[in-house]
């Protein structure tokens, strides 16, 4: 049993375990998110702590984390062993700030959505509830009172 546990995973396996297709368990590696080595078949083979790592993926995804914000936190890492609770505890709180100011954005967007879109999008020059005269327009494009960023 302890050898099983110790034995790499061919990218079938990952893809499996990880509930993933094959060519995103390729694209994570070609974006420096997973790694593997090549056996002498030049098959790719992946260590166990990869399933850990992609679940990461998968979370922080799933939360809007950025493929690139991802790897900036995997640089992080060791790549020696799979990311413990308490990497897991310092990388998710690293992405609380973005993720509470994302969850901000979006209230603020359900909130006014059924109000003028904010003027400053859809080619919209003058709004007089939200915009007299179109004020906006010199904080930029797009709606700027939904997404004032």
């Amino acid at each position: 049993m302890t050898a099983r546990l110790h034995r790499e995973l061919s990218v079938g396996e990952v893809a499996t375990r990880s509930g993933l297709a094959i060519s995103a368990i390729h694209f994570y590696e070609a974006k420096g998110l997973i790694r593997s080595r090549r056996n002498a078949g030049n098959q790719r083979r992946f260590s166990r702590d990869v399933l850990r790592r992609v679940a990461i993926i998968k979370v922080a995804q799933r939360t809007g984390i950025s493929l690139a914000e991802i790897r900036d936190a995997f640089d992080t890492l060791p790549s020696s062993h799979a990311p413990t609770a308490a990497d897991w505890r310092r990388l998710s709180a690293s992405w609380r700030q973005a993720l509470d100011e994302r969850i901000t954005r979006l209230t603020r967007l359900r909130d006014q959505l059924d109000h003028c879109i904010g003027c400053g999008c859809l080619s919209m020059d003058d709004c007089p509830l939200r915009n007299p005269e179109d004020e906006l327009a010199e904080e930029g494009t797009g709606p700027r009172l939904l997404d004032p960023d």
